[in-house]
């Protein structure tokens, strides 16, 4: 989440025994809970055949010093990350990201190239894949070796902003019970490799290739968070905490919790009501503690329900350890949706957060499989894909 025009002082020390250390500094924003930070992973495409266009480069070199600012390079060539700035509503993050992805469009066209959102190219394969030459990037390639020429995978990473770093880390710990909910509605991937894999986010396994990746544990305090992480850092495993790829993670440098199991969304009409969902559990989870005790010590049943989820997107019916039950996710949100309208009312995303009836009704992952059966088959679909960006 990009912090433009936001005073960037060190609002918390954390120490402990053993651990003082200069990442650990949170950095929160000066006066407002639960505001927002958007991030978008994108796909370049070749416009003449739709397949991805390894051309980071070119694109980064070309755009306006504004645009710049808020894009950046990720580990392969045909990707970039759109980032918004700091918000306290849905419905603001809405307006940026129209404007981001408008003038993106708009700056690639006159490259020859476009750009579209989805967890996964439908078409591509591994071999076709260009590592970017950024330092980060070439530091994930030494980490990752041949594993970071995989299949470029695109999410949506939603930030969270919470001043006090303990109630940041309960916080994160009890969201880690929606992460299967969030990523069945997201689900927006269906095929691998021009393959209809039968998953509604094959994007989801496809990533876990990865090491530091998946639900992390609870961590219970911000001291414990701390030391856990600076072990990891001092003895070299990596060189710092945003190589813990986690679904959910604190984000020190930012003062926020970032939300990271959504597959990337077609159009923004899909992404706010993510945000604002996200937001709207945030402050659940922050001020109440929603989420069920035994869920959340349930650890097999969270990894289970997450693949449940990247399987089946809003048909699956995830467990519910309390009564050995498995729920549908429709019912699992008509239970949630009172518990998060007050919060959504003090927030002022109530519209956008009754969004999310329409990723129930018309799932994303069911409409790429809709668009796949034209008679332009997966190229046809990457086309609808490209024109749906800025729709």
């Amino acid at each position: 989440m990009r912090l433009r025009g936001r005073d960037r002082t060190v609002a918390r020390m954390v120490t402990d025994t053993c651990v003082s250390t200069e990442w650990s500094l949170w950095r929160s924003h000066p006066s407002e809970d639960f505001t927002l930070g958007v991030e978008e992973e994108v796909m370049l495409l070749n416009a003449h055949d739709w397949s991805l266009a390894q051309q980071v480069d070119r694109v980064l070199m070309s755009l306006p010093s504004r645009l710049a600012e808020q894009v950046k390079p990720e580990t392969h060539k045909a990707t970039l990350e759109i980032s918004t700035s700091v918000h306290t509503s849905a419905r603001s993050v809405e307006v940026e990201l129209r404007e981001l992805r408008g003038s993106m469009d708009l700056q690639l066209a006159l490259l020859g190239l476009r750009a579209a959102a989805a967890g996964m190219h439908p078409m591509t394969v591994w071999h076709e894949s260009v590592v970017s030459n950024g330092e980060r990037q070439r530091e994930v390639h030494g980490s990752m070796r041949e594993l970071a020429r995989r299949e470029p995978t695109f999410a949506l990473h939603v930030h969270v902003g919470i001043r006090d770093p303990d109630d940041a880390i309960r916080t994160a710990d009890r969201m880690r019970a929606h992460l299967p909910l969030l990523l069945a509605l997201s689900a927006n991937s269906p095929f691998w490799q021009a393959r209809d894999t039968g998953l509604a986010s094959a994007r989801t396994p496809l990533w876990q290739a990865f090491p530091r990746v998946g639900i992390p544990r609870a961590f219970g305090t911000y001291a414990e968070y701390v030391s856990s992480v600076d072990l990891l850092i001092r003895s070299g495993a990596l060189p710092e905490p945003t190589f813990l790829w986690w679904d959910v993670r604190p984000q020190p440098r930012y003062g926020t919790v970032e939300v990271r199991v959504m597959d990337a969304q077609t159009s923004v009409d899909r992404t706010i009501p993510l945000v604002a969902l996200v937001q709207c559990l945030a402050k659940l989870e922050c001020e109440e503690g929603y989420a069920s005790s035994t869920l959340l010590a349930a650890a097999e049943v969270l990894e289970e329900n997450r693949f449940l989820a990247a399987r089946d997107g809003v048909e699956a019916r995830l467990i519910s350890p309390e009564d050995g039950r498995r729920v549908s996710v429709r019912n699992l949100m008509d239970d949630l949706m009172p518990a998060l309208f007050s919060h959504a009312q003090d927030l002022g995303c109530e519209s956008e957060l009754v969004g999310v009836a329409d990723l129930l009704a018309f799932p994303s992952a069911a409409g790429q499989l809709e668009l796949a059966r034209g008679s332009r088959r997966l190229k046809g679909l990457v086309e609808a894909l490209a024109q749906q960006f800025t729709a």
